[in-house]
């Protein structure tokens, strides 16, 4: 992306035609199950082929955004996703079906990808990636409201993601459509910063979107089959654990961060755990519909700060892309995850494993957070980017004030000067000085020869 933000909503609206099929995955699975005549195996088995093919799009663009320009690999993503969603929507076998699948798959994860490198080029990469997921939970909402009442079989859902792609596409016109030359293509092309969290952050991810999605994809069947509840109750669940995931963003929105990353993504991947196995256990529509809202209101909280923290790590995007991507590897192989241990073991046990995996990937990730989320300067802890302790060289050389920042204070960011702009500023500086003697000089011999008249 270009040095200078953009404005966010294009980067919102291509964000949510990326994101809208992994939201709404529980009703693909469940109507390929019931409509194709497919196992749940087999159903979560397409669903991970389509977030896969998603993931590799973005493996492949993570750092390339930039050399093609966001417009044109956006506008490529939501075609084949048109094109693709479009195809499973009016295919009647399954080898379409599922052809269709993993070409729209591989356009929502191009356009995830022109997304998160734009959000991390954002002066504040938290509030847009919020505001993209305040736009995609409400999208999926609104659909869970009115496909269990449309009918369609299995085309509807596939339809309703095409057409969402088709509605984006003006916005990329707002989209920037120029590589950068020069000094930025320089630090596009540069080594990725924070190499060793951004790879425990992208795993941590991987697994715990892996957890997140085992359940997610079988969340209908566990709504249907052993809550006992029909589609249209199931649909209406899912659409108010949506509505407070909305509550839940605009929560995070609010909140920015006044508490760190640290505390929302630790906390709050305990509360999930909780949640997971609240909604695995659940017999009757009370305890379904309380897990499923307790977790989708801070699922999204915590992917936002996770979103945002990716985006920190570097301004150009690539550990966002990168991160994301895993993080669609795990979504892919969570549907298959979880229709294995559901066959195997129940719906129960396979939530007490989930969750015991939630809080094991806990750990590293909130450390992430901690390391790199803006921590406090205090005596000894500033090392971070190269950087000397200042806040010590602030307590004991006595400096003048207002030179370091004080105690307590949040890290700063760090402004990118290109060279060629750092010499001439240099040569500008050497040329004042070799100047500047001679003109003090005649100065005051004019100076002096007045007084003597």
């Amino acid at each position: 992306m270009s040095s200078r933000p953009r404005a966010a909503w294009p980067l919102v609206a291509v964000f949510t035609a990326g994101y809208l099929a992994a939201y709404l995955l529980p009703t693909i699975v469940g109507r390929l199950s019931v409509y194709l005549g497919l196992s749940t195996a087999q159903a979560g088995l397409v669903g991970s082929a389509l977030l896969l093919s998603s993931a590799t799009a973005g493996f492949v663009l993570a750092g390339r955004v930039e050399a093609y320009g966001p417009r044109r690999p956006a506008r490529i993503g939501l075609v084949l996703a048109m094109a693709g969603y479009g195809c499973a929507a009016l295919a009647g076998s399954v080898p379409l079906v599922v052809m269709g699948a993993v070409i729209g798959g591989f356009g929502s994860g191009t356009a995830t990808a022109v997304a998160a490198a734009g959000i991390a080029a954002q002066r504040d990469p938290h509030r847009t990636s919020s505001l993209g997921l305040l736009s995609v939970s409400a999208t999926a909402g609104a659909l869970y409201l009115t496909i269990p009442h449309l009918g369609g079989g299995h085309r509807l859902p596939f339809a309703s993601i095409a057409l969402t792609a088709l509605l984006v596409w003006p916005a990329t016109a707002r989209l920037g459509d120029a590589a950068p030359s020069g000094p930025a293509a320089a630090t596009a092309a540069g080594r990725l910063p924070h190499r060793r969290s951004g790879l425990v952050l992208a795993g941590g991810m991987l697994v715990w979107s892996m957890a997140q999605n085992a359940l997610w994809g079988v969340s209908g069947r566990i709504g249907v089959v052993q809550a006992g509840l029909s589609e249209v109750t199931v649909g209406a669940v899912f659409a108010a654990a949506l509505g407070a995931g909305l509550l839940g963003v605009m929560g995070a929105g609010l909140l920015g961060a006044r508490l760190g990353r640290a505390v929302p993504i630790g906390l709050g991947t305990v509360i999930i755990a909780a949640s997971i196995v609240r909604s695995s256990s659940a017999g009757n529509l009370v305890s379904f519909a309380t897990g499923e809202i307790l977790w989708n209101t801070v699922y999204p909280v915590v992917l936002s700060y996770l979103i945002g923290l990716a985006a920190s790590l570097d301004v150009r995007g690539r550990w966002a892309v990168l991160a994301g991507s895993a993080s669609s590897v795990g979504v892919a192989c969570g549907p298959v995850l979880g229709s294995v241990l559901s066959e195997q073991a129940g719906y129960p046990v396979m939530g007490l494993i989930l969750g015991a995996v939630t809080l094991l990937v806990a750990a590293p990730v909130t450390a992430v957070a901690l390391h790199t989320g803006g921590r406090p300067l205090v005596p000894g802890s500033v090392r971070r980017r190269g950087g000397a302790p200042a806040a010590l060289l602030a307590v004991t050389t006595g400096a003048v004030p207002g030179a370091v920042p004080k105690l307590g204070a949040p890290e700063q960011a760090v402004t990118e000067i290109s060279l060629p702009a750092l010499r001439r500023r240099r040569l500008g500086r050497s040329a004042f000085r070799t100047a500047g003697p001679s003109a003090g000089a005649g100065q005051s011999n004019s100076y002096a020869s007045t007084s003597d008249r």
